[in-house]
């Protein structure tokens, strides 16, 4: 269930930055290279700002209507959106948002830029990559070519890649897709060399990530206990 107390989340807030600190360690890295980005679908508002106070500085929100609510109530952290990109609803995530990783092939990534283009804003975007064929993102091998389409577009800064693998049994089973997404982000940055960020590692396998480059986790489950299925 969803954590209601103050000392629980901060709690497994140090447990998950001693995790990144860990995996740092066996890798050979600094954990201030690691962004720590707080999946807060379905939490609390209050929950939000105990992490904030304690240093987070990054929120990730998948649905419009928790973003637009919680930016307003909660001001300092920068947004990310994480959530399916839809051409309905774009134009509300150009406004909102201060990170969209989600940007596929479609009218929503079009819609994105032309909206944050009026509004004078440029926002970081990474591009989601699906390796499994069966999840929202493009493909490995559109990858390169759809980078050159979204760095030509109006409000947007292609900044790096995102994924999301097959929910994993161990934590170790993630790793291939890890290296495969760093492999194909080297290819980007050849000639994207802004694009350098690798949003990738879940509650479950951020460790994992961390050893292999993710420069962003992406951690909801871990800090701030299990969320309801949609729509309960």
């Amino acid at each position: 269930m969803v954590l209601d107390s103050r000392e629980a989340v901060l709690a497994n807030l140090a447990r998950v930055r001693a995790g990144i600190a860990r995996a740092c360690e066996r890798s050979g890295r600094d954990p201030g290279e690691v962004r720590l980005v707080a999946a807060s679908k379905a939490v609390s508002v209050e929950a939000v700002r105990w992490a904030h106070k304690d240093g987070v500085e990054d929120f990730g929100e998948n649905y419009v209507r928790e973003l637009e609510a919680k930016r307003e109530e909660v001001r300092g952290p920068r947004w990310h959106f994480i959530g399916t990109l839809q051409s309905h609803t774009a134009h509300r995530v150009a406004d909102l948002a201060d990170v969209v990783q989600t940007l596929t092939p479609g009218s929503a990534v079009g819609r994105l830029s032309r909206r944050a283009a009026q509004r004078g804003r440029r926002i970081s975007a990474l591009i989601e990559v699906d390796f499994t064929g069966e999840r929202a993102g493009v493909a490995p091998q559109r990858c390169v070519d759809f980078a050159d389409e979204v760095s030509a577009m109006d409000g947007l800064d292609l900044r790096g890649l995102m994924t999301l693998p097959p929910m994993p049994q161990v934590p170790e089973e993630t790793r291939p897709w890890f290296i495969r997404l760093r492999e194909l982000l080297a290819e980007v940055n050849a000639t994207h060399p802004r694009a350098d960020e690798l949003s990738m590692g879940m509650s479950i396998d951020y460790e994992v990530a961390v050893e292999e480059g993710a420069t962003m986790v992406r951690v909801g489950t871990a800090l701030f206990g299990e969320r309801p299925p949609a729509g309960t």
